[in-house]
């Protein structure tokens, strides 16, 4: 069937309909065109905020921080937790748990390093830490642990309010915190 004899007899016969069918045309044509139009402006607001989050990684920079100023970044921003030697990582370790638990007003009472064995698959290095601290300070201590660099673990947490403390609503916290990241390997 030919559809343009048809169309051509409604166009001729009613230029009014004809009128209105170009004007509904084209207001389609306008709608198809703003709405891609939105959808790349989307899509395009969405890819920066992929590259500002890939930034954030790659920078090793909080949101809302300018880098390297008081975000609590280990000293070689990376990931894993640094060091030529196991041992050496262990002790950055160590020092990383120990800074934040002293940045929350805490004091470490002992720390123990379970080191990987030299042929174990895993490179997994943990640090149990035991430390007396405020209990408004363990929230902000356990975020410090998570949420900076290197990407650390906390695997057991056990928090303790010794008796006297607890008859008199005041005092410190026990804390035994184990805390695990990863070593890359000799850099």
């Amino acid at each position: 069937m030919n559809w343009s004899a048809p169309l051509r007899r409604i166009f001729l016969a009613s230029p009014a309909t004809a009128a209105i069918l170009y004007a509904v045309s084209l207001v389609a044509l306008l709608w198809v065109g703003a709405a891609a139009v939105v959808d790349l402006l989307a899509k395009r607001e969405q890819l920066n905020d992929n590259y500002a989050q890939l930034a954030q990684f790659a920078g090793r920079k909080r949101p809302g921080s300018t880098a390297g100023a008081g975000t609590g970044v280990s000293p070689g921003g990376s990931v894993f937790v640094e060091g030529r030697t196991v041992t050496i990582a262990g002790a950055a370790l160590v020092q990383r748990l120990t800074e934040a638990v002293t940045k929350v007003g805490g004091s470490v009472l002992s720390t123990q390093v379970d080191l990987p064995a030299a042929r174990a698959s895993t490179s997994a290095i943990s640090v149990v830490a035991s430390c007396e601290l405020e209990q408004p300070a363990l929230q902000q201590l356990l975020y410090d642990i998570e949420a900076g660099l290197p990407f650390l673990f906390v695997d057991q947490l056990h928090v303790q309010q010794p008796l006297a403390a607890a008859a008199s609503e005041s005092g410190r916290l026990r804390v035994l915190v184990t805390v695990s990241g990863q070593w890359q390997g000799k850099s």
